[in-house]
């Protein structure tokens, strides 16, 4: 492997991009699919690790670019692990993140309502994947568990606030 001095940060995500540049070493150059007119792939996977690899071999392939690319969502245990690997599109569905947010919120108190110990928790789960051009491929999960709160801060993106 040689050193990355370049990479594709494969996502047409704004905030996406954003948080996986800050995350990379200063002296990486980084791009966007949007800076080739490149479009995302339909993420037809089961799994996160499925849509992160489906995207990281789709914009390895289309720009010839070591590219990283990652599928991240909240599961919320009291909703079955929803919005799960449905995340994103879920907050489509509600018309952006702050009504999925609030949707989220109404229905794990819904749930909770008549429990005598709520069911809060939930965990984030986030899949990464680097691809090289030439077929090397390295993919990981990370898995940060917590409970679901009232919205907080003004940091992050998504459903980071609850």
């Amino acid at each position: 492997m040689n050193k990355i001095d370049k990479i594709l940060i494969g996502t047409n995500n704004k905030g996406k991009f954003k948080e996986i540049s800050d995350l990379l070493p200063s002296k990486i150059k980084k791009f966007s699919p949007f800076q080739f007119g490149i479009q995302s792939p339909d993420e037809n996977g089961q799994t996160f690790i499925e849509n992160s690899e489906i995207k990281a071999e789709f914009f390895s392939k289309t720009s010839k670019m070591i590219t990283i690319s990652d599928d991240s969502g909240l599961e919320v245990n009291c909703l079955d692990g929803m919005p799960g690997i449905f995340s994103s599109r879920w907050a489509d569905q509600y018309g952006g993140f702050e009504n999925a947010m609030s949707e989220i919120l109404k229905r794990v108190e819904k749930v909770n309502k008549k429990k005598e110990v709520k069911d809060t928790k939930a965990k984030f789960i986030c899949a990464l994947t680097i691809k090289w051009p030439e077929g090397e491929k390295i993919s990981e999960v990370g898995i940060l568990e917590g409970d679901i709160i009232k919205k907080k801060g003004k940091n992050g993106f998504g459903y980071d606030p609850i």
